[in-house]
């Protein structure tokens, strides 16, 4: 089966590469490669991973097996072990064996028989119903205690049947149900921890695709009063307060994200789910058998469910942490709400893991020290200690300070972290799960490296334009698709940081077939040095070889609204741009509301976008520009920057006003008039919007729906969170995020 696997994966992946003349070809090329991916990942699953796949229980059956030959085996021998392939086969072969647990089923597992006369026939042996009844009745004729045998020797096999203490037998049928069922417990109740996030994903899938294929049916069905409270309430708002892409303040150093409410609510319920199962059902009887106390026992069980818990959850964590994410185009969540829920499974996770080799320490007592020598509780150990370094580096001030430092650890501490704890649990069930964490892990790997490849290694023209920001022009392949309102992350393929990836959100050339472009804001690291270099370069542009990743994102639904209302602050504005500007030229609804605010601090941050909006006329997009800082005397040494690319956005015979800004007699005012002039189609307001009227404003002069798309600094956004939240009512107004927060 497993070359099989491989030999179609290989077949696979040459079509994928080879036929490039079909129509459609990206989509075959890309439906070729996961097929190859899969088949690949399947043809090299190991024999130890796939015999624990999906999930592996003792069950009854095998719980009363090894419940009857504990106890046998622990009074006598029956074969020589070297004449035995296996051991428990001997109980199938050897007639004395037969009947001595014969008598153990009639006993104690009664309802078992069917499953030991079922093993026997994997071992070839076939025993019908009434030759065990026989084996039975044989022990009631024939059984003898070991010191009526003469010359017995517990090692040396015996040729009559043992006699068994019946109370006993019954005490080992409770102590190794109590320890073995513990096993199956642990992954049944890890099963149904698993089942509810596939239940979050179920709903999410639902309630957020059915706005893009049944928005008539959402817009005016789920408008009551329900529906309002809910959204209202839980699914939009914030934890609390309005902070929920701008960080908590705690202390000094440890600032933190807050999800929204419903995101809280779905971790919290999660939580709730981990302390019911995490105690339930752990069982001791007294004078067990298998541990010596009952601390013994309960740590053992408590040891062996948290880490059932911990190994079950370990595909999903590094699924939830993954860029090329499947679960994101199916429930149309971003990725911060997937960073978000992968940084609280891995705090579980590490906890569960920490709670783990506490209880595991405890139990081992005495022989702590010769038992730690083991090689599987070393690399065991190596991960427990990887993941709570995983847990202190990612505090939010090591992620935005020292980001580049802290993404270069996490990956090798999470390689430590799914490695070692994959060779502790080798000889063990739950080892599947860690291939499958492996394999995702991989599999994100590859799939980036592919996008990367696929895109090639332009040439892409980077210019320094006003306030500080970089434009990078970048030349597509002919068969990329491009996403409004997505975002790559980009590689500048200099010596010291080629191997640096930054997220931006881009847009399509207005008037260049095949090119995209990003802003990025000069905020330090790699868009710092490349300043430097350009600042002192006479034309401020350079050629440089670069590596694209993506794209990434979905479109939001504002199409299917009456009216679509895209907020931006500062260098927000390329992915809201891209979105309202590519929805407004493919739709057909002219009747179709659609408004644009940017709000920036000072005329000169219009120069780096000025070709987009220049653009923007004509189109039937109201715009709006709020300037906050509208007398700042800056940017006059800018002011030129503006005709970069401008001049191609003009109408034939059109200029735009070249004016020698070196002049004395031309000041800021005169340069502010002329912007104005030269962007007559945009109105200008000076001063700080104030968004709760902006947005309760849009919504009473909406004819129907209304939805509001946001991106820009983290205040402003959480403002117009708030704002949807306060004024969800008579009218459907809905609200989309396009800021990520994941550092």
């Amino acid at each position: 089966m497993f070359y099989l696997a491989l030999q179609v994966a290989t077949v696979a992946a040459i079509i994928g590469l080879t036929f490039k003349q079909f129509k459609g070809y990206k989509r075959w090329k890309n439906g070729f490669f996961i097929l190859a991916l899969v088949l690949m990942w399947v043809g090299l699953t190991p024999d130890r991973a796939l015999a624990s796949a999906p999930i592996q229980l003792f069950g009854p059956s095998r719980i009363a097996f090894y419940s009857c030959s504990g106890q046998i085996n622990s009074i006598a021998t029956f074969c020589d072990q070297t004449e035995s392939s296996v051991g428990n086969d001997c109980f199938c072969k050897n007639k004395y064996a037969l009947a001595t647990i014969a008598h153990c089923y009639a006993t104690a597992h009664e309802d078992q028989i069917p499953g030991f006369l079922k093993m026997c026939r994997g071992f070839n042996v076939s025993i019908s119903e009434s030759e065990f009844a026989y084996a039975a009745q044989a022990y009631q004729n024939f059984a003898k205690f070991p010191n009526e045998i003469m010359d017995f020797n517990q090692t040396m096999p015996v040729s009559v049947p043992i006699r068994l203490n019946d109370s006993v037998t019954l005490l080992y049928k409770d102590s190794y149900g109590a320890f073995l069922e513990n096993y199956d417990n642990s992954s049944i109740y890890s099963s149904i921890l698993i089942s509810y996030w596939f239940l979050v994903v179920a709903i999410a899938t639902i309630s957020n695709w059915s706005k893009v294929l049944l928005p008539n049916f959402v817009q005016k069905n789920l408008n009551g009063r329900l529906s309002n409270s809910f959204r209202r309430y839980i699914s939009l708002p914030a934890t609390w307060g309005k902070k929920k892409t701008d960080e908590k303040k705690f202390g000094k150093y440890f600032d933190f994200l807050v999800p929204t409410r419903s995101e809280t609510i779905i971790i919290g319920v999660f939580v709730c789910l981990m302390a019911i199962v995490i105690p339930y059902d752990i069982r001791y009887y007294e004078n067990d058998i298998i541990f010596n106390s009952k601390q013994q026992a309960i740590l053992r069980a408590y040891a062996v469910r948290t880490s059932a818990i911990a190994s079950n959850l370990m595909p999903l964590l590094i699924l939830f942490g993954g860029r090329n994410n499947f679960l994101q185009w199916l429930t149309r969540w971003d990725y911060s709400t997937y960073i978000t829920f992968h940084r609280w499974i891995s705090r579980i996770v590490v906890l569960l893991i920490v709670a783990h080799a506490i209880l595991y320490s405890f139990y081992l007592k005495g022989n702590y020290v010769e038992e730690m020598l083991q090689p599987f509780l070393i690399l065991g150990s190596l991960a427990c200690i990887a993941g709570v370094a995983i847990l202190i580096q990612g505090i939010l001030i090591l992620r935005r300070r020292w980001y580049e430092a802290f993404l270069v650890i996490h990956i090798i501490l999470a390689a430590i972290f799914i490695g070692g704890a994959w060779f502790h649990v080798n000889e063990i069930a739950f080892v599947w799960f860690y291939y499958c964490s492996a394999v995702i892990w991989v599999s994100d790997r590859v799939v980036r490296i592919s996008r990367i490849y696929s895109f090639g290694f332009p040439n892409a023209k980077v210019l320094l334009l006003s306030d500080e920001c970089l434009k990078v022009v970048i030349p597509t392949p002919r068969d990329w698709i491009s996403v409004p309102g997505g975002h790559v992350f980009i590689h500048f393929l200099r010596s010291g940081y080629f191997w640096q990836s930054h997220p931006f959100t881009y847009t399509n050339a207005i008037h260049s077939d095949n090119k995209i472009i990003l802003y990025c804001k000069v905020k330090g690291g790699v868009t710092q040095t490349i300043y430097e270099e350009l600042i002192n370069t006479p034309q401020r542009s350079i050629n440089m070889r670069v590596a694209v990743e993506g794209s990434y994102g979905e479109p939001t639904p504002a199409s299917r609204y009456d009216s679509a209302i895209f907020i931006a602050g500062g260098n927000g504005i390329p992915g809201i741009f891209a979105e309202a500007y590519e929805m407004r030229m493919a739709s057909n609804n002219l009747k179709q509301r659609v408004k644009l605010y940017w709000v920036i601090r000072e005329f000169k941050s219009l120069y780096w976008f000025y070709e987009e909006l220049l653009s923007l006329r004509d189109t039937g997009i109201e715009v709006i520009c709020y300037v906050t800082a509208p007398d700042s005397e800056r940017g006059a040494e800018d002011f030129e920057k503006r005709l970069l690319a401008a001049e191609e956005c003009l109408n034939e015979g059109d200029n735009l006003l070249d004016v020698d800004v070196s002049e004395e007699s031309v000041n800021v005012s005169e340069i502010i008039s002329i912007v104005k002039t030269e962007l007559n189609h945009i109105q200008f307001k000076e001063g700080r919007p104030n968004i709760e009227e902006i947005v309760a404003l849009e919504i009473q002069e909406s004819f129907g729906s209304t939805t509001f798309i946001t991106c820009g600094h983290p205040v402003m956004v959480d403002e117009v969170r708030a704002a949807v939240v306060q004024n969800i009512g008579q009218k459907r107004a809905d609200y989309f995020e396009q800021l990520q927060v994941w550092a």
